[in-house]
């Protein structure tokens, strides 16, 4: 797979909150951490920008409340520079501060890989946004996690389930790559 020498690594939401099972249910993909930092890794020594998007939830009782300690993000990026830092408060991460996009535009970035928690929620909503702006997404699955959720007729879907959707329509919908981390690397 043909990766840009300036594509931008975009690591969403890896925040200590996540970690919290009692507030999120059981997860899926116990190496999701162990994929992204692999590729955190990657980007570096080859000088490519990374971009960490943190989700400033405003319910106060999140886990990932700006007040709370499960904002911050997990140990294993605190050493990051990332190129970019962004504050959300929704599902994408093209709606944070800084503006993801313009910031993209100026340095002439137009391949995006994209990794980070929740699967189905904030990375596929920011893979949506990105595919339907034109920028070249992937999508590194098995560097993603996310939680069992309970419909609204009370039917729960495990995370495997929704990871699979979630591949699923970004695939077939041709939004984003879903590849492996092992293809990026």
């Amino acid at each position: 797979m043909a990766i840009s020498s300036n594509a931008a690594l975009i690591v969403i939401d890896v925040q200590q909150g996540f970690d919290d099972s009692a507030f999120w249910g059981a997860r899926n993909n116990p190496e999701a951490e162990q994929n992204i930092a692999r590729l955190v890794t990657v980007w570096q020594a080859a000088g490519r920008p990374i971009v960490m998007v943190r989700h400033n939830s405003a319910h106060p009782d999140s886990p990932l409340n700006a007040e709370r300690k499960g904002n911050s993000l997990k140990p294993f990026l605190t050493s990051v520079e990332p190129a970019l830092a962004i504050t959300k408060s929704v599902n994408s991460s093209f709606y944070g501060t800084p503006d993801l996009a313009a910031w993209l535009a100026e340095a002439g970035i137009s391949q995006l890989v994209l990794c980070g928690i929740q699967t189905n929620m904030c990375v596929e909503t920011t893979a949506r946004m990105a595919g339907n702006l034109g920028y070249d997404t992937i999508v590194a699955l098995d560097a993603c996690h996310t939680f069992d959720l309970t419909g609204p007729d009370g039917t729960v879907l495990s995370a495997d389930d929704l990871t699979r959707a979630t591949a699923t329509s970004l695939h077939g919908g041709r939004f984003a790559k879903v590849v492996s981390t092992d293809e990026l690397v």
